[in-house]
């Protein structure tokens, strides 16, 4: 059976559209999901009693199967999470992602997108192991993250010509 590479963005893209969100706290949202590689529930669920600052931890109750993990807290977010809760339904949080990345990139992603680029982020740009980002997506088998090994095709290029 073929397996079909996920949507992906660019760090690059990821931070034009930060620049150009207007809400803090849709701003937020989407960083917990490109940084900390969280799900739309998840971020829509979390509150205050799930971080802990001192060990820069994020405890997510309950995510996909029913299952709990933790994952460290991303720098890029320390900021915003002292100002939880978020406050925004998961639908809320969608829409406000298509009409940011329709007007900005030209193309709806789902908020899901940010997920796939994070994990694709740390694999390729950041260079963790297949490993660190199974436990940071919570993925029980390996394989299942290894979707996220593909190169962006700009990659391919600079190495094909560099």
């Amino acid at each position: 059976m073929a397996v079909k590479l996920p949507e992906t963005i660019t760090r690059k893209e990821f931070e034009e559209l930060l620049r150009v969100c207007k809400h803090p706290h849709h701003k937020l949202a989407f960083a917990l999901g490109f940084f900390n590689c969280m799900r739309i529930s998840e971020v829509a669920g979390l509150k205050t009693d799930d971080i802990d600052f001192g060990r820069k931890l994020i405890h997510i109750k309950q995510a996909k199967g029913k299952k709990d993990r933790i994952v460290p807290i991303a720098p890029e977010v320390v900021r915003g999470l002292k100002k939880l809760p978020i406050g925004v339904g998961i639908r809320a949080l969608q829409i406000a992602f298509n009409r940011l990345t329709k007007n900005v990139l030209g193309f709806k992603h789902k908020f899901h997108t940010l997920r796939h680029s994070g994990a694709t982020y740390y694999l390729n740009d950041k260079k963790w192991n297949l490993r660190q980002v199974q436990v940071l997506l919570g993925h029980s088998k390996i394989s299942t993250t290894q979707i996220y090994t593909h190169l962006n095709p700009a990659d391919l290029i600079s190495a094909m010509w560099d």
